[in-house]
């Protein structure tokens, strides 16, 4: 559960399990993040090995994150809870809390 212990790591997992985005597209579609939290989030899951961060040299530098295999097996997991949440009569926000 460390893995998720940041509020916001399980948004970018969600966001990241649809498959490869950019910084500012992750920040759009997660919504109340701040860029700091979002910057800080990011970090800490590219060093546990749920997602990796790709350099793309155009101009200007732009940056894909994607999960690892790692990160994928994890989505799964976030995913069945969700479900599990949503079963027992739980909302997204309790469910993600757990």
């Amino acid at each position: 559960m460390q893995v998720i212990g940041s509020k916001w790591s399980y948004f970018v997992i969600a966001q990241l399990c649809q498959g490869p985005q950019r910084f500012n597209q992750l920040r759009r579609s997660i919504g109340e993040v701040s860029i700091k939290s979002l910057t800080d989030t990011l970090r800490q899951l590219e060093q546990r090995g749920i997602i990796h961060r790709q350099v793309i040299p155009t101009v200007p530098v732009s940056v894909r994150y994607s999960l690892t295999d790692s990160g994928r097996g994890y989505g799964e997991v976030l995913l069945q809870m969700r479900n599990w949440g949503e079963k027992w009569g739980m909302s997204d926000s309790q469910a993600t809390s757990l």
